[in-house]
């Protein structure tokens, strides 16, 4: 885990399953915009799949936190938006897969919210994200050309956004 990372547990609560309840930052923070399961290449979904869409998602929250200098262990909230949190309850075993391969046993504090939907019409699940960079600074921003990085009138704003 990043050392500007620090878990706060209330005393007495059980260790939570899969999450933290609560994390302290220290450095700059990086808000990473809700990220879809689209592919950056492409700029479509790949998949209906929805463990396959929050693996792309999760890939998708990385990419900024690198672009911004990060790594996987500084994010320190992460909110997931599912379209069906039965299929999300089926899919655990291909999410936890999915989430080990990234992140290993790092994990921030989380949120998991049902919806009715997404702005992108076949999007299972959204992922927004907040991160803590070097406390030191050291963190080498890089600029994205936002134009190149959406997908044509889809992701991160997808129809309707600003």
């Amino acid at each position: 885990m990043n050392g500007d990372l620090e878990i706060v547990q209330p005393a007495g609560w059980p260790a939570p399953r899969g999450y933290a309840n609560g994390v302290v930052t220290r450095g700059r923070t990086l808000h990473i915009a809700g990220q879809i399961g689209w592919d950056p290449a492409s700029g479509q979904l790949r998949s209906d799949d929805l463990a396959e869409q929050f693996a792309q998602a999760l890939d998708n929250v990385l990419a900024v936190v690198a672009a911004a200098g990060g790594e996987p262990g500084d994010v320190a909230r992460m909110t997931v938006y599912v379209t069906d949190l039965e299929a999300y309850r089926g899919s655990l075993r291909a999410i936890g897969a999915a989430w080990r391969a990234r992140f290993g046993k790092h994990f921030p504090a989380m949120a998991l919210v049902g919806v009715a939907g997404l702005v992108e019409r076949r999007a299972l699940v959204e992922i927004e994200a907040v991160a803590a960079l070097d406390a030191r600074g050291e963190g080498a921003a890089v600029e994205i050309d936002a134009a190149a990085a959406a997908p044509p009138s889809t992701g991160a704003r997808g129809e309707g956004g600003p």
